[in-house]
């Protein structure tokens, strides 16, 4: 008796990923905790010669002869982004990633995204995702995992600089580990984003006794027990990128920072720790750009390999989070010391929460049944 060859899948649309929690902040970040140990253990694989690149991605010229050929605009992205997970997800996948930050004219998102989840051993499809909500969740719960274990248990006050989406998922995975949180500074580009990002915290988070709107970035970051910067922009120039002082950062400041960021000389130095969500990431990031990195590479940890190149960190002073969230390096240990957290997102963490969504949507029922086919024609 031979095994059926039959092969069936499921497409998720929005509406149905959020019926099978995809929303769930709590459980993002422990599913993400989960995964960077995961990576620690080394049980993952992602692209690239040393399996830790964040994925392929079509670029465009300036001036090309086909008129009809995109522009690199800000924001301009075709990416593909593959992974597989081992532990208790044992899945690959891929996300597909189109980006233009001129889609904000046409009243679509900035980015628009597909997620297909495979079978690690046949290949086969398991589920096609829309993955907007499960790329937002996954990115705004990796600042939360480093908050859990960096940020000081008594966190009251979140400097938030870009209140769109990326600012609303760290904010809540933010208030899902520091449960005492109940001030939000925020600096936003625009009337319309702000008020939006206002009665969303009003709505879903009624703790939230205060809401400061600010106008630089040293008000948000002044203060503030843990900032994160979320903002998007041009890239290319890291003088432009959002700068953080240190004069500006209170003791004790946890920062998460999963956009464009730059730093000054200050946070430059040894006792502001520094911390990657993935030290192998970065490094592929270093090999595959030009130098220094930091102009391509807009996220803080961009900077941190420029500054090892250039002799002012050392390797070793780098830190992960797989390491600490593994109990194998300390998290925050005392009340007063700085620690920057780059967070660069990755692949797996899309395998990992959509694993977990895939699997509450089978339990559930959530989905519609699609056949790839009952026999294969060329097999």
């Amino acid at each position: 008796m031979t095994d059926s060859t039959r092969i069936d899948f499921i497409y998720l649309s929005e509406q149905d990923m959020i019926r099978a929690g995809v929303t769930d902040m709590p459980a993002c970040v422990d599913t993400m905790e989960e995964m960077f140990g995961l990576l620690y253990q080394g049980d993952y694989r992602m692209a690239g010669a040393n399996n830790d690149s964040h994925g392929a991605m079509v670029t465009f010229p300036e001036n090309s002869p086909f008129p009809t050929m995109p522009k690199p605009t800000a924001d301009r992205r075709l990416m593909a982004m593959p992974a597989y997970l081992g532990g208790s997800f044992c899945t690959a996948g891929v996300k597909w990633y189109g980006s233009n930050i001129a889609n904000r004219e046409k009243g679509l998102p900035r980015s628009i995204l597909m997620f297909t989840l495979n079978d690690a051993d046949t290949g086969a499809p398991l589920a096609h995702m829309s993955a907007n909500l499960l790329s937002a969740y996954r990115t705004g719960a990796v600042p939360g995992v480093g908050a859990r274990h960096l940020a000081r248990k008594d966190s009251r006050v979140i400097g938030l600089l870009g209140p769109g989406v990326m600012g609303k998922t760290a904010v809540a995975a933010f208030i899902a580990v520091c449960p005492l949180i109940d001030t939000i500074k925020v600096k936003g580009r625009g009337q319309r984003s702000l008020d939006n990002f206002l009665t969303w915290v009003q709505e879903t988070y009624p703790q939230i006794k205060h809401i400061e709107i600010v106008d630089t970035l040293e008000a948000v970051v002044r203060d503030s027990d843990i900032v994160t910067y979320c903002s998007s922009g041009e890239v290319g120039d890291p003088d432009s990128y959002p700068l953080v002082k240190r004069e500006w950062v209170k003791p004790g400041a946890f920062l998460a920072m999963p956009a464009l960021c730059n730093i000054d000389v200050g946070m430059e130095q040894p006792d502001v720790r520094k911390v990657l969500d993935n030290t192998g990431l970065y490094q592929a990031w270093f090999e595959e750009v030009p130098k220094p990195a930091h102009k391509t590479i807009p996220v803080i940890g961009a900077r941190f390999m420029d500054m090892i190149a250039e002799g002012k960190l050392a390797a070793e002073q780098l830190e992960d989070i797989g390491k600490i969230v593994a109990g194998d390096a300390p998290g925050r240990q005392n009340n007063e010391e700085i620690i920057i957290m780059s967070v660069g997102g990755m692949p797996v963490e899309d395998v990992a929460w959509g694993t977990v969504v895939y699997r509450n949507a089978i339990a559930k029922g959530i989905g519609v049944k699609l056949n790839l086919w009952e026999t294969p024609v060329l097999s």
